[in-house]
């Protein structure tokens, strides 16, 4: 299979994969019980697989998000993050222009609405979707967030302070776009601790405590290189457990739940276990052609 994100190198490398110092396996902090919503969002996110394009891997972190809204890892702690490249060439990212970081702030943005629309595909049939913009984006983002969201979605801005309860009520979700900052992560924790869902969308600028322990990483995917070509992918599609699959067969070679690759007190994976098995299957296959 010809996969869209092939081109993703250098970005994504091994090299650059989190590697914490003093890693301890966090204990297992799953509780019994699910939180139930007026609006059933119940349903599997799906096994983890290798989204086919952009389309696919959208409505497969859209299918993860229903089913943690159904049933967050944490009762009561409805704090949900989404982790992916947001570009299917990911590599323009590299230059450090301007231009690639809007095509990153656009395709959130995308993806961000199209959440919205699902949620309530018909209107008032479902709970209010509101987009939160992080605290330092720009006038011309909150334009575009508040042009692309129509009327499935309220855009709201950080920067101008905390949404209260009259802005966010009932069953409302919000979608936090690219949160940049300690103060974006604080606010999105605090909605979790008041029982308001918040599910934050490719948050950057980010270090292993950014994100509460508590909160559920509803979708994964993370491209892992190895001798200038993706190798591997380390893939979790709540509730599905944590999978890593070697890119050229499409192999599951381990799955782990959060208790086993989470760093300890983080919402964090570590990447290392997931490095070292694409590793082993790539060079694996290189000696038998070898032989062969």
């Amino acid at each position: 299979m010809t996969n869209f994100f092939l081109p993703l190198l250098g970005l994504v490398g091994i090299a650059s994969a989190f590697v914490p110092t003093n890693v301890v396996p966090r204990p297992l902090s799953m509780e019994s019980g699910t939180r139930l919503r007026m609006f059933n969002f119940g349903g599997s996110g799906g096994g983890a697989s290798v989204p086919k394009n952009a389309s696919d891997r959208d409505n497969k972190a859209i299918a993860a998000i229903r089913s943690t809204i159904a049933s967050p890892r944490t009762p009561g702690f409805p704090l949900i993050e989404v982790e992916f490249p947001p570009l299917e060439a990911l590599n323009k990212l590299g230059d450090g222009s301007l231009r690639s970081a809007n095509q990153a702030e656009e395709a959130n943005l995308a993806f961000a609405v199209k959440l919205a629309k699902s949620l309530s595909p018909v209107p008032f049939m479902g709970p209010d979707a509101i987009i939160l913009t992080s605290s330092s984006a720009s006038n011309a983002f909150l334009k575009a967030a508040s042009k692309k969201a129509g009327g499935a979605a309220t855009v709201l801005a950080l920067r101008d302070g905390m949404p209260d309860d009259t802005a966010v009520t009932g069953d409302a979700v919000c979608i936090l776009v690219t949160p940049s900052s300690a103060a974006d992560y604080r606010a999105a924790e605090a909605l979790a601790t008041s029982g308001k869902t918040c599910v934050l969308v490719n948050g950057f600028a980010k270090d292993a405590k950014s994100v509460c322990a508590k909160a559920t990483m509803a979708y994964f995917f993370k491209p892992l290189t190895y001798n200038s070509q993706v190798a591997g992918y380390l893939i979790r599609s709540y509730p599905s457990p944590w999978t890593t699959i070697d890119a050229a067969t499409n192999q599951v070679l381990e799955t782990a739940d959060d208790n086993q690759i989470l760093v300890r007190n983080t919402n964090t994976p570590d990447l290392r276990n997931s490095v070292k098995l694409v590793q082993k299957s790539f060079d694996e296959r290189a000696i038998q052609a070898r032989r062969g």
